[in-house]
This record gives C-alpha cells, structure tokens and sequence, in this order.
C-alpha cells in the first residue's frame, strides 16, 4: 500500500512540475532570447497564444536548454536556416524597425507624401524632376553666390546615424560624397519625427531620391569629398533598396596599413559589382579608360588607323604553349594571344599605319601579382624607312602624351591615392633609351651577374628599374636590342650581331609594360625563324605567305591596358586594375 501511495504521489508531482522539453521550463530563457530578438515579433494565432500561456509549444517543437546547444551544432536557427552575420542582423533589425515606423507614422504624418519607398521606375514619366549632380553642387554654390537653392539628388546611401530628432545621411555617387541632414522642426512642417525615423531605417547602399536645399555649412564637412556644401534634407524616397551587404562598404574603402577591419581580394572579387562601387575603384576604371582614350587620340593623329581582328585562330601567334585550345567546325583552333599576323597582314594591305584596342588571350598559368589569363592589348603596327628607332619616337611621344593627359585626372588621382598611397610617376622628355647591353652593364656596376644573351627575369627588371631611376631620375625608360633567344619568331636579327635583334621593351616602375620589334618581312626568312621556334609552319602558312608579294619594311608593339593603369598608379596587383580579372583560378564573375 505505501509503495502505491509513493508512485501515486510521484505522479501528482509529475504532473505540476512540467518535464525538461516543456516550454514552461525556460521561460525565463526564452524571454531573455526575445530581447535580443533579430526581428519585430510577428502576431501569433489566438490558438498558439493561448497554448503558450498554457505552457505549450505553438511551434510543435521542443525548448531548453539541451534542445538550443543542438541547435547551435548545426550552426542555424533551429529551422534549418543558416545563421545570419551581424551585418545581416542589423540590416533585418533596421527593415523592421522602418517599415513598423512607416506604417505608424504616415498614417498620421501631414509630410507622408515627403518621403517612403518610392514605386517602380518603369518610365511612365520623362522629364517630371530636375536632377543636380553630387560633383556639380560646388561649382552651382558658387554660381549662386552662396545662397541655398533647391536639389533633388539621386545616389546611394553611403552611412546613415540618427540622432534624437535628427539624422546626418552621407550621400555616394561614383567618387563623390556630400552629407546630408534631416532635423525635426518645431512644428514638423518641414521635417517630421516619421520622417527622420523613415530617413534612419534605410539599408546603407540603398539607392535613394533626397530633396532638400543645399546651403554653405558653417565650416568645411571633412568627412565628405564634397566640403564646401551640405544639403538641408526635406524629403527621401527609396528607389531601390539594398539587402544585407556582404561587407561594409567602409571597410572595403579603408587603407590597407590602416587599422580596422577590412576586406580580403578573393572577397572582393567574388562580389566585384559591390566593391567596384568604392571611390578608389571608381577612380581607376576612369583612369583606365583615360589610358585607352589617350592611346586612341594620340595614334589617330599620327593617321593610324584602327582595325578589328578576329580572336580565333588557326594557329598559335606567338608561338609556344600557352594558348588557349578550342574546337573550331571540326578542326583545332585556339584564341588569339596577339593581333599580331593580322596586323602585320594589314601593313602587307598598305593600310602604312594600324592599331587595336582588344582582348588578348595567354594560356599561362602565371601566379603574379601582374599577369592575366586574359587582358586588354593595345597594339600598334607601322612601316619604317629605314630604323627601328622611328617606331621609338612614335612610343616616346606616345607614352608621355599619355602621361600628361593622366595628370589631369586630378580628382581621380586623388581619390585612388586616398587607399592606396603612390608616388606620381617620373618621366622624362625625350624618354631614356638604352640597349640591352647598357642595361646588363649597369646590373654589373651594380653587382649583379646577368647573361648577356638571356632574358632578364622579373626580379632582375625590377632591380634595374631601381638602378636606373637612381642614375636617371625617371620611371619610364626603353630598353632596345635584345638577344635573339628571348624574342619570338618574327622578330627582325640585328645586322651586326645576328645574336641580338632589333627589338625593344618599355619599363614603368621597373616593371615591363611593352614588347615590341621591327618584324621580318622576307619570307625565307621567316620560315627558318619559325622552324627555329618548334612551330608547324603549316598553321601559319597564309602568314607566311601574305610577305611573298611585296612586302614593307615595319614593326610595332604591345602593351596591356590594365598594366598600365596598374603601374601608373603604383598599385600592388593588377587585378585591382582590371574589372572582372581571369587568372588560372578564376573563371567568374560573371
């Protein structure tokens, strides 16, 4: 009989001390976990609310503590979701908290029509609003005398904080920046509590409309490129806006030898759309597109004429391997690694003088901070006289025509040298030239053994480039006459030393940038270079043969637009100059 009383007492005891799965037992846990809750509460049906009071779980599952660590080893939310990163979280808290104030507030806010999420743009109107540009707004100050004047801006949401019954929005356009202020007033005809709420909701990123009144600030915003205007915001509308970044724009802004945090190259690239949106980047893609402009101005005064060549090839252009191999209609074929045979097969046309701004393709499985599995060449190709050299006068006056057209880039220099500091390059008029062998006897002078009839190594060139602007005072200099081993087929032997050939490279920064010769133009001649070379004649056989009826004396060059732009600007690696970088590791995006 005492036995049964003990089992029933046991289970009277059961009964009104819920066991370890039920909700009632960590109630005080989970009321702690609300407030840290990621998102607004959503309203639960009467039934489960009811249940929860109850000391039920609405959600059917189990609580606790033991329940929660499974939950952490899968590392989600406990619905299979993953977790969510801090910038996530905050993003989700802000949607939260904007469209819970946008529903309260423009309900009863008399400047509703102000401001919110501003419909589709699906051109229904042209015309309807005057736009002023974020680089536009110093110049238009000034034109006014400093009075205020009325602006509707249209850029992205670069930071945001808000304030009591204020709110200071910085505003990005490409590389520039103005900040821009929302204060309630006292009777909030101007600006309203909802609205500065509304204001402070908003994802960074986002793309926005603002009105407002751009006025002198009492002193300079230093925090802005824009320091001599601030805008009086009176209205926002989101036009598009932005879900959670996958880093913070900030971070992706700051100095690499700054403190904080930052973002990682692979990082970057993977999300290039995003980190192309920084003022740095910005500035180089303009300055790179400066590069290929200044190129194209200076040749087509000089009566070049710019031809488009076709990228699939027969034949390999430069001889070698590293050529990227396809099918073709049932045949092999492979990308072109050069214009080269078709601008040489242009030159045997009488066209005198051409060049090509187009992709150029090297199977190279090159780890470097400068090379590319694909880049933009910049080619030219011309006849000569009598010299080589004329085709060095043509580079030289190339290249600081270049060079001074980029120091007019102010405001771009500015913004690239903001993150990655640089020295603004030296050069001189006419440029240096020297010969191979006045470059590996400056390396003796020096202490370094170097080959006389080898190639220099990228270490070596950079240690002469070093050498030679200590001796010369400049960065950009030619090096002519280089040994016949270290040129491809078509290059033209030197007449007094068949060892050496008439054929040049131009160095920035100790770093080469061009390769370039006088061609042979005697077919005899060429098919002995190439059988020299270990190349099946047979695939360059029209080549060959587009110099057996009458052909000019010339020569030309190559040089890769995003090496340029990278030395120029003294960058570490070239795929901060290209937009969407190929190397052997990476095939996207996009």
């Amino acid at each position: 009989g005492g036995a049964a009383g003990d089992t029933k007492g046991r289970q009277r005891r059961m009964q009104q001390s819920p066991p370890w799965w039920d909700e009632r037992s960590t109630r005080g846990e989970r009321r702690n976990m609300e407030d840290l809750s990621l998102n607004e509460p959503e309203a639960q049906p009467e039934a489960a609310q009811q249940k929860t009071q109850d000391g039920g779980n609405p959600s059917g599952g189990s609580g606790g503590k033991k329940n929660k660590k499974k939950k952490d080893k899968k590392g989600g939310d406990g619905d299979g979701k993953p977790k969510l990163t801090r910038a996530e979280i905050k993003a989700q808290r802000l949607a939260a908290r904007g469209a819970k104030a946008g529903q309260q507030q423009q309900e009863a806010d008399p400047l509703a029509d102000k401001y919110g999420d501003m419909g589709l743009v699906q051109s229904t109107t042209n015309g309807a609003f005057e736009f002023t540009s974020l680089s536009d707004l110093e110049a238009k100050i000034q034109e006014s005398g400093a009075e205020p004047f009325v602006v509707r801006l249209r850029a992205r949401i670069h930071a945001v904080r808000g304030k009591g019954k204020s709110a200071f929005v910085v505003l990005r356009d490409r590389t520039a920046t103005v900040q821009c202020v929302f204060f309630v007033d006292k009777e909030q005809k101007v600006v309203s509590k909802g609205m500065v709420k509304y204001v402070t909701s908003v994802s960074k990123e986002s793309v926005v409309d603002v009105t407002g009144v751009a006025v002198v600030p009492s002193s300079p915003v230093e925090g802005c490129t824009i320091k001599q205007v601030e805008i009086q915001g009176t209205g926002m509308f989101v036009v598009s806006k932005a879900a959670p970044l996958p880093f913070d724009i900030a971070d992706a802004c700051r100095r690499e030898d700054a403190e904080g945090a930052h973002v990682n190259q692979d990082t970057r690239l993977d999300n290039r759309f995003i980190d192309l949106r920084t003022p740095a980047n910005q500035a180089i893609f303009r300055i790179q597109s400066a590069v290929g402009q200044l190129f194209r101005e200076n040749l087509l005064s000089k009566d070049f004429v710019e031809i488009h060549t076709p990228k699939i090839m027969a034949g390999s252009s430069e001889g070698g391997s590293s050529v990227f191999e396809l099918k073709y209609m049932g045949r092999n074929a492979c990308l072109a690694q050069s214009p080269q045979l078709c601008k040489q097969m242009a030159i045997c046309a009488d066209f005198g003088k051409v060049f090509e701004i187009g992709p150029v393709f090297r199977a190279e499985k090159s780890f470097t901070h400068r090379h590319l599995c694909e880049f933009v060449g910049m080619d030219f190709e011309m006849t000569i006289k009598e010299h080589y050299f004329e085709l060095l006068d043509v580079i030289d006056e190339l290249f600081v025509y270049m060079f001074d057209g980029l120091k007019n880039k102010k405001e771009e220099l500015e913004a690239v040298n903001q993150q990655y500091p640089f020295e603004p390059l030296e050069y001189l008029r006419p440029s240096l030239r020297l010969t191979f062998e006045e470059g590996v006897q400056l390396l003796k002078e020096n202490g370094i053994d170097q080959d006389p009839f080898d190639d220099l190594s990228t270490e070596v060139e950079r240690t002469l480039g070093r050498l030679v602007k200590e001796k010369y005072k400049t960065d950009f200099y030619i090096l002519h006459r280089y040994p016949l081993a270290a040129r491809p087929f078509y290059t033209m032997p030197a007449p007094d030393d068949p060892r050496y050939t008439n054929s040049y490279d131009v160095f920035i920064r100790g770093e080469e940038i061009i390769s370039g010769a006088q061609r042979i133009h005697d077919p005899a001649l060429l098919t002995e270079r190439a059988k020299a070379k270990g190349m099946d004649v047979s695939t360059i056989e029209s080549y060959i043969k587009s110099f057996s009826f009458g052909a000019h004396p010339h020569g030309g060059c190559g040089v890769g637009l995003e090496r340029v732009a990278m030395l120029y600007l003294g960058l570490n690696n070239i795929r901060k100059s290209s937009m969407f970088p190929r190397d052997p590791q990476r095939l996207t995006p996009p």
